[in-house]
């Protein structure tokens, strides 16, 4: 279980670095571009995928072009949550992505529904309703943002895991498909960073390729830990399944209440608690 924990805390550490990017005069969107720049070299040198699958003909070019687009612009939407929102409620509603993806598959891939599954579907939006929801006294805080964005990320990121099923379906093995998406995502995350800067926003430099390249780092230790961990436990994926996303939540909580004293109000702990107990359900089911 050590690669879950490893894979969880390089998660949070994500949604830590572009909350601190503000902080340290860092432009999210050149980090961004720098991020795939770092997943690429890496994923090409420790994975070592072949590229033969993606010659065949009928490959899943469609869904790898979407991904290439949707990876950096959601990658945006959650520096935008984590600033507006915080870490706590941002990687909550990225992690309830998985409903969507869920849907998905009773419509798309005919999975059947059972009352498990269900019943955590039902937890799932509420808890999404209580991670997103202000209170009267609270409202005008983060404006519409503040709830905006949390959706942004939930509904951004369960297109994304769409699209990646889409291209597991079609036989790309993981390492290809990340490499592939990792270098479509490349030119049009650097295209949007430099259209920013071209408006009048940050100019390219050093500091936000280095901010950049450790984001990429830790991104990508995200995907290697969880690889390893379904190496070491390949007859339970659905307890790394869940051990995965129940950390990220908690440790993600962590984060934002005690090194960035974000305040939730009653609300907000309740949907945080279904959001643990509907990830948990729709895991063993």
């Amino acid at each position: 279980m050590i690669y879950v924990l490893a894979s969880a805390i390089c998660s949070v550490l994500v949604s830590v670095l572009l909350k601190l990017a503000r902080r340290f005069g860092l432009d999210i969107g050149q980090m961004v571009a720098w991020n795939y720049a770092a997943a690429v070299a890496l994923t090409a040198l420790l994975l070592q995928p072949s590229p033969a699958p993606l010659r065949q003909a009928g490959g899943p070019w469609f869904p790898l072009f979407g991904l290439g687009v949707l990876l950096p612009t959601i990658f945006l939407a959650l520096g935008a949550s984590v600033r507006h929102a915080g870490i706590v409620r941002s990687d909550a509603a990225q992690r309830l992505s998985l409903l969507l993806s869920l849907l998905a598959a009773f419509l798309l891939f005919g999975e059947k529904l059972d009352a498990t599954k269900a019943l955590g579907c039902a937890l799932g939006l509420l808890a999404l309703l209580g991670m997103v929801w202000r209170s009267g006294q609270r409202r005008d805080e983060g404006g519409a943002a503040s709830w905006l964005w949390p959706l942004l990320v939930f509904v951004g990121f369960g297109m994304i895991d769409v699209l990646f099923k889409r291209v597991a379906a079609a036989g790309v093995p993981l390492g290809t498909s990340l490499v592939a998406m990792f270098a479509l995502a490349l030119p049009v995350a650097f295209a949007l960073a430099a259209w920013r800067a071209a408006r009048g926003g940050a100019r390219f430099s050093p500091r936000n390729a280095l901010g950049g390249l450790l984001l990429g780092l830790c991104n990508f230790g995200n995907i290697l830990f969880y690889l390893r961990a379904h190496r070491a436990l390949p007859q339970h994926p659905a307890l790394v399944f869940a051990s995965m996303n129940l950390g990220v939540v908690v440790l993600g909580a962590l984060a934002g209440v005690l090194l960035f004293r974000e305040r939730l109000s009653r609300t907000n702990l309740a949907g945080l608690l279904l959001a643990l107990l509907a990830i948990a359900l729709l895991a063993w089911a």
